[in-house]
């Protein structure tokens, strides 16, 4: 036995913890590991660069409506796989991929609650769904959620973030952005709120539709918004674009959005928001 062992022995060390995989998180933009435990009571923003991370539907109806409880509303029953796609992999395979990793049945999700005190119904998109992407599952939900907020005759808050509409379904995909649109035009005659917080990323077949029809367009901070892909545009005009181009900051410098807010502050600003846009408040 060497001395080093019989040092050990004496020694009251325990044997080496092992620490979870999941302690720490590593932030997308400055790269700087982070407690995961401070990361989340933090609302997943990073508390170095003030980077906000993506988060799940769940997640974000807890952040925003009130602790007191929440409903959430019933998944649409919609065909499945109507056109049987098949690329690399079949449609109907990436959904049950998709639905083994999330505690819901597709991309959107809808409760209804109060914020502050305010009620309100608030749909989630979450990108960690096939990438938020828009199809009859995620319009019906849109549509559905809508309805609710006009038999309640509250105020409805559409938290974006989708890669656009579902290839998988085709025109049927496309089918929901009028659907949808049709919607936010109904509950503007009812002269209810219909708020749009634009996350990370909001682009394609949303942003043409149901994302930049909102009475406010509110952006987290950083937020990646735009129809079409930066490359894209580029090869298109044949010109190199601005610094920041299609981020939330510059596209509220030029009128894109109203404001952008950070996550510790959307909770209070949409409560604030559905106080003066209120039915009540209007007559």
């Amino acid at each position: 036995m060497s001395w080093l062992d019989r040092v050990r022995e004496r020694l009251p060390f325990g044997n080496k913890r092992e620490s979870p995989d999941n302690l720490w998180i590593k932030c997308p933009r400055c790269q700087e590991m982070v407690f995961r435990s401070e990361y989340e009571k933090n609302l997943s923003v990073c508390p170095n660069c003030d980077h906000h991370g993506r988060i799940g539907a769940d997640t974000r109806l807890n952040q925003i409506l009130d602790n007191n409880g929440y409903e959430l509303l019933p998944p649409p029953r919609v065909t499945e796989d109507p056109l049987r796609f098949k690329d690399s992999k079949r449609y109907a395979d990436r959904l049950k991929a998709a639905r083994a990793s999330n505690p819901h049945p597709d991309a959107f999700t809808a409760a209804i609650g109060t914020i502050e005190g305010h009620k309100a119904v608030v749909g989630v998109q979450d990108f960690t769904f096939m990438g938020g992407s828009m199809g009859m599952a995620v319009g019906d939900a849109f549509c559905n959620a809508a309805q609710r907020a006009l038999d309640e005759k509250c105020g409805f808050i559409c938290v974006t973030a989708a890669g656009g509409a579902r290839m998988q379904e085709g025109i049927l995909s496309l089918m929901q952005m009028p659907r949808a649109t049709v919607m936010t035009r109904r509950l503007k005659e009812a002269g209810l709120p219909y708020i749009v917080v634009l996350a990370d990323p909001t682009t394609g077949g949303v942003t043409a539709s149901y994302a930049m029809l909102g009475d406010v367009q509110i952006a987290e901070p950083g937020a990646l918004i735009g129809f079409a892909g930066q490359r894209v545009i580029q090869e298109t005009i044949r010109e190199q674009l601005p610094e920041g181009f299609q981020r939330a900051e510059y596209l509220h410098k030029h009128g894109m959005v109203d404001m952008v807010t950070h996550r510790k502050d959307l909770r209070a600003t949409l409560a604030q928001l559905l106080d003066y846009l209120s039915p009540a408040k209007a007559a």
